[in-house]
Formats: C-alpha cells, sequence, structure tokens
C-alpha cells in the first residue's frame, strides 16, 4: 500500500507535482491500450482543517497503526499527486461532500467546502443524502451559484459564491416532473484518433435518501431504485460510444479484518452487494460511499457473474482512491482495472491519551497553500464561534465504535438528557436520540478543568434539528424502538434520557424484539400516553422511524437541538457523564 511519495513535510509548501512515475505520461503507440486514471473521494463532510482523527490501519504484526489523516489541503496534494501519474484522468465524488460539516464550512453553507473542491479539480460527484440537508432549493444553488437567501443563514458572507465548477449528477433523484434534478450521466472522451476512448460516468444515491434528509425540503421529489436506474442508462450510454462505464453512487458496504489495509475487500457486507448483485455486468467500476468505510474489492470474489471493481474512500478526506482503467481503443473493452486506497497523511494531534504521530511509512502530503490561505480565511472568520466556551462536563464521553455501531453510547444518552431538560415545558417525560445522528468524532473530550468549546458541541451535533415533542402511546413508543431493530434499515440502539429503561432480545423475530419497557421504574402501560421528545429529523419520519411521523399534539421547541445540548452542560458545576447505555439485552 505506497503512495505518492514526495519531499519532507514543511510548514507550508506548494506540492505543484512530484516527478511522475517513468512513462507514465508518454503518448501511447497506436492501437495500444490506453489507460485513463480515476481519482475517488466519497464523505469529504466539509471536513475543510485536519479532522483530529486517524486512517487505521494493521501494522503487519496482529495490532493497528494510527495514521493521522485529511484536510482539504493535504487532500489537494494527494489527488494532485495521483492525477499526475496520468496523461488522462478523472477526479470524482460518490457523494456527501457537504453536510454534517464542520463548522468552519457549516457556518457559511458549505460554499467552502465547493469552493475547495472546485479548486482540486473535481469534475463529477454523485449527491449524496447530506447534499439535501438544507434542501433542494439550496442544492441547485449549491451547483448554479448566485447569493439568494434559502435558509436561516445568509450566504456570501466572505465572497460572492460562483457555484460548483464540477457536475453534480442525481440520476435516481426524481421530481414531480418526471426529471432528475441534475443530470443522470456524462460522457468524457480521451485521447484522439484511432487512439480516443470514451468513459461514461452515472452518478446516483441511495433510494433511502428520502428517510434520511428533511421531506420539507424534497417536496416533490422521489428517489428511484438504485440497480433499476442504472440498467436503464448503461445501454444509451453504451450507445454513445462509451467504452467503460464508472458508476458514482452514495450507497456502501462494510469489511471485517483484524488488520485493516484499505486497500483490500474481506467480508463485505452491506446493502451495497443488493444492488450490485442486480447490476448490469457492463458496468466496469463502482466508487461507491454512504457508510464512511475504506476498502477496494474484485467483487468477483463474492459473485463471478458480476466482476465489478467496487472502492470507498472512507471520510473526511482521509483516503483518496487511485483507479486505473486500461481500454483497448479497437475493441472498445476494458483490458485492465485495478484500485488502491492511499492515506493522506497530513499532521499529527494530541488527544488525553497521547499523541497521535506522523509515521514515516506511509507518504507524507505537504500543503496546497492555495487551498490552505482558502480555507484559512473561513476558519478565521469562524474562530470566534468555535473556541467559545459552552459548558463544562465531568469526563469523556463517546459513542464507541464511530460509524460502524449502533449504539449511541454515553454520547447518546447525554444528548438525549439534554433534549428532556429542553422540553420539559412541553410535558416531555422521554427523549430519545438516533445513533446514527451523533457525529464524527463520536466524542466530547473536555479540558482538564472540564470546559468544552461550541467547535466542540457542532462537531457531534451539526445538524441544527428542532425539537420536536408529541404524544406517543405506550404501543406506539414501543413501536418506535422496534422500528430501530427491524431487518429493514441498519439497526440503531435508540439512545433514550434518564429514567428510561428497556431491554431487547434480537432472537425474536422482528416487531417483537422489545422486550420490556419502564419509567422511572415502572411498566410502560401499552394504553397510556406519554410525552416523547425527537429530533426534527426524526419527527418527520427520518431514517424509517414512520411512527414519529404521526406527531399527534406536537410541540415544537424554542432551542435546537445544539443550543438544548449547550444549555444542558452550562448548568452550574460539572455535568456528570451518564451511563453508556440505558438499553440492556434481555437475559437467555
Amino acid at each position: 500500500m505506497t503512495g505518492f511519495r514526495c519531499l519532507p513535510l514543511f510548514a507550508v509548501t506548494l506540492l505543484a507535482a512530484c516527478a511522475a512515475q517513468p512513462g507514465v505520461n508518454s503518448a501511447a503507440a497506436p492501437g495500444a491500450p490506453v489507460t485513463i486514471g480515476i481519482i475517488g473521494i466519497n464523505d469529504f463532510h466539509g471536513a475543510l482543517e485536519p479532522p483530529r482523527t486517524s486512517a487505521i490501519v494493521g501494522d503487519g504484526k496482529g495490532g493497528v497503526i494510527q495514521v493521522p489523516a485529511g484536510g482539504a489541503a493535504y487532500l489537494a496534494s494527494a489527488v494532485t499527486g495521483l492525477r499526475n501519474q496520468y496523461s488522462h484522468s478523472l477526479t470524482v465524488g460518490a457523494g456527501d461532500l457537504i453536510g454534517a460539516s464542520q463548522l468552519a464550512s457549516s457556518l457559511f453553507l458549505d460554499e467552502p467546502a465547493i469552493g475547495v473542491m472546485n479548486r482540486i479539480g473535481l469534475d463529477f460527484n454523485a449527491v449524496g443524502n447530506h447534499e439535501f440537508d438544507r434542501g433542494r432549493d439550496e442544492l441547485v444553488r449549491k451547483q448554479t451559484g448566485g447569493c439568494r437567501q434559502l435558509t436561516a443563514l445568509k450566504p456570501c458572507r466572505l465572497e460572492r459564491f460562483g457555484g460548483a465548477r464540477f457536475a453534480y449528477l442525481a440520476a435516481n433523484t426524481i421530481e414531480a416532473n418526471g426529471r432528475t434534478l441534475f443530470p443522470a450521466t456524462a460522457i468524457r472522451s480521451f485521447g484522439s484518433g484511432k487512439g480516443r476512448v470514451k468513459v461514461g460516468v452515472i452518478g446516483l444515491t441511495l433510494k433511502e435518501t428520502g428517510d434520511l434528509s428533511s421531506r420539507e425540503g424534497l417536496k416533490g421529489i422521489h428517489f428511484a431504485d438504485e440497480a433499476d436506474t442504472v440498467n436503464a442508462l448503461v445501454p444509451k450510454l453504451k450507445a454513445q460510444g462509451a467504452a467503460a462505464i464508472v458508476l458514482l453512487i452514495h450507497q456502501g458496504g462494510y469489511t471485517k479484518s483484524d488488520a485493516p489495509d484499505p486497500s483490500t475487500c474481506p467480508q463485505l457486507t452491506g446493502s451495497i452487494k443488493p444492488i450490485l448483485d442486480r447490476l448490469d455486468t457492463r458496468v466496469d467500476v463502482v466508487v461507491s460511499g454512504h457508510t464512511h468505510w475504506s476498502y477496494v474489492c474484485d467483487y468477483a470474489q463474492y459473485n463471478p457473474a458480476k466482476p465489478f471493481l467496487l472502492t470507498s474512500a472512507g471520510v473526511f478526506g482521509q483516503y483518496v482512491t487511485d483507479i486505473a482503467l486500461d481500454i483497448d481503443p479497437v475493441s472498445r473493452k476494458v483490458i485492465g482495472k485495478r484500485g488502491r486506497n492511499v492515506i493522506v497523511q497530513s499532521e499529527a494531534y494530541t488527544t488525553r491519551s497521547g499523541e497521535v504521530t506522523l509515521k514515516e511509512q506511509y507518504p507524507r502530503y505537504m500543503l496546497d497553500v492555495g487551498i490552505f490561505h482558502y480555507v484559512g480565511r473561513y476558519v478565521d472568520a469562524s474562530k470566534g464561534e468555535i473556541q467559545r466556551a459552552a459548558g463544562k462536563l465531568a469526563g469523556e464521553v463517546r459513542r464507541p465504535g464511530g460509524d460502524s455501531s449502533w449504539s449511541g453510547g454515553s454520547l447518546g444518552a447525554l444528548i438525549a438528557d439534554a433534549q428532556l431538560a429542553a422540553t420539559r415545558k412541553s410535558g416531555a417525560q422521554i427523549a430519545m436520540m438516533n445513533p446514527f445522528g451523533v457525529r464524527a468524532p463520536h466524542l466530547l473530550s473536555p479540558a482538564a478543568d472540564g470546559r468544552l468549546t461550541f467547535g466542540q458541541l457542532y462537531s457531534v451535533q451539526p445538524f441544527t434539528n428542532g425539537l420536536v415533542t408529541q404524544s406517543l402511546t405506550g404501543a406506539e413508543l414501543k413501536a418506535v424502538l422496534e422500528e430501530g431493530l427491524d431487518d429493514t434499515q441498519p439497526k440503531q440502539l435508540m439512545s433514550v434520557s434518564e429514567g428510561f429503561a428497556w431491554t431487547y432480545d434480537l432472537a425474536r423475530p422482528a416487531g417483537s424484539r422489545v422486550v420490556s419497557m419502564t419509567l422511572d421504574g415502572k411498566p410502560i402501560d401499552p394504553a397510556a400516553t406519554y410525552r416523547v421528545t425527537t429530533n426534527s429529523f426524526l419527527a418527520n419520519g427520518g431514517d424509517s422511524f414512520a411512527t414519529l411521523a404521526k406527531q399527534r399534539d406536537a410541540a415544537i421547541a424554542p432551542q435546537t437541538d445544539i443550543e438544548a445540548l449547550e444549555a444542558w452542560l452550562s448548568g452550574p458545576g460539572l455535568r456528570a457523564v451518564p451511563p453508556e447505555e440505558r438499553a440492556s439485552r434481555a437475559a437467555p
């Protein structure tokens, strides 16, 4: 797993280009295979600055190594270095480049994240579910530019926003008029004369995007089946002369290994598999995302009839995928394909557990000075908000396992407690928080005196959702918890507020897995009515919690979720750390 190796790392140095591999950029002989480089990223989530998280890889001795990775200026250097290996290349994204972003990007409506991708030279990006966080119209503004105010935040605060210079692709995002929100496909030509070849690109999001985004901002839009959509488009691209087809899809999988290697694909699971198993075999490469996992798969090892090259580059720009396609210009067929994930090693950082140092065995990337200064303008403009004091906490709270976990841990419990406290005046007795809404870095680690900053709070609660308190019967409350444990969507063990406890048994059939529920030690009465608070995303049926979408006797809190969390942590003294979970497995 080698990458683009350059000169030693300096504080701020422009990476123009290090020497390409010998002969890589030389012109191909007539009739010789044409190599196209595909540089893939996904799930950047507005990570303008190094995210103070690590790529985790095996050390060859049964342990793991933490490699500090990510950040826009380093990602730009890595992309440039990989791109320079090829005479012909495309740089593509598989969605969620914006949304759930760092505060320096989010405060400015992710305009700087788009600006970074423009400067990196992105060609195409599939829409992801988080691209819709601020609604359909604001996403269109991201593509077309302009300063029309469509949200509570004012656009163009530091500069006039010119829009994305790359193209969004949205093959299965269907508007009321039957048209796609953005183009479904694109096609690019490379080379000339007898050596000319075309590459077709399809981009789409997961069909569940309507359940993962604000329904208010998606009126009139539905999301079609992924495989059906792609299979209908492949013949059209072939008819236009596409020798290779690259699918950008915001859906993904997970792998499992005791010695992680981001360029391998052991024990692949996840929602991407049934899509691939139905896909037209004329697709050559599938660049995936959504799960924040890193892998490179020869999918033929799972389904010999479907020999796709499947890739994903993790999250926050920690990796970039280097893909090469060899195309025979005479037969117009792909005759070779290969890929690897390259760690975007960036800056050492320190946690309570110690320093995460740079690792000599992995390439070090120099800062792209242009992007460094561009990002710096937005970071400086948001610094006061990022660094301001925002409460105190008696110890560290976390969501163990991060994105691979289906539970919220003590962090999810803390958020639920905060939301209950914020809505007591509306009669709230119980509050619930979806674990998948607890974002990276999945922990709050206070300073020695317990102090937290607003930037820390925002990193785990970046959506600025409202809080909704509604009436649910005990039977409906059970139905909500059952929806988190069904077999339709990835399981979520709902985090609940203090005083509420429940047990479950996954060995039981779906719909009957909640064994018991108590409030303040008393069993929940199926016929009684309880006041329950959730964030507005869940209250609109998000994450397939359909029971909550009824919103009976709903009351909207004056505080957002992030305001409620700050208020809870800003009380007198240090806020105590809640227990890890208030849900437990039933005894066998």
